[in-house]
């Protein structure tokens, strides 16, 4: 039984169409920090701190929303570009596909590591937030690249 969790190929094109300006915005938003204010609605909260002594489990609060507007579009075109077939899906493009995947893990791995020892405070945070996008990123970087090399040989070869 072959099973097969990746997109339709053309659900990549539709990523990319998503990814750049979306990648573009989140770069923007998160250099300036601005939050227009059509973006401020009142959000369901789950394990809230108002404070630094005072949690609640569930609770309501005012919030922009186009950070997580943001992220959430990019990690979901991200996902479209990263597992949407290649137009001729073979056993060999699934090992590339599969080693670029662990590749990703690892080098994420290690940012991870280099960020737990040396970047602290809020810094850390921001670090952490957009580390939520690298192993996504690293791989479809690696798969890329991997796959543009392997039609150059073929092609080389012919």
């Amino acid at each position: 039984m072959k099973q097969n969790y990746l997109f339709p190929y053309r659900f990549k094109k539709i990523g990319w169409i998503i990814t750049i300006p979306t990648l573009i915005l989140g770069i923007y938003i998160l250099y300036t920090g601005i939050e227009p204010k059509i973006f401020d609605i009142n959000v369901i909260s789950i394990f809230d701190s108002q404070s630094s002594s005072n949690y609640s489990l569930i609770s309501s609060r005012k919030n922009n929303i186009l950070n997580e507007i943001t992220m959430i579009l990019l990690l979901l075109s991200l996902t479209l570009v990263a597992f949407s077939k290649e137009k001729n899906e073979d056993e060999l493009i699934q090992k590339i596909r599969f080693e670029s995947l662990i590749w990703a893990t690892y080098i994420n791995i290690i940012v991870l590591i280099i960020t737990i020892l040396f970047i602290f405070d809020f810094s850390f945070f921001i670090v952490m937030e957009v580390n939520m996008f690298t192993t996504l990123i690293f791989f479809i970087i690696r798969f890329n690249i991997q796959t543009s090399l392997l039609k150059k040989s073929v092609t080389y070869e012919e």
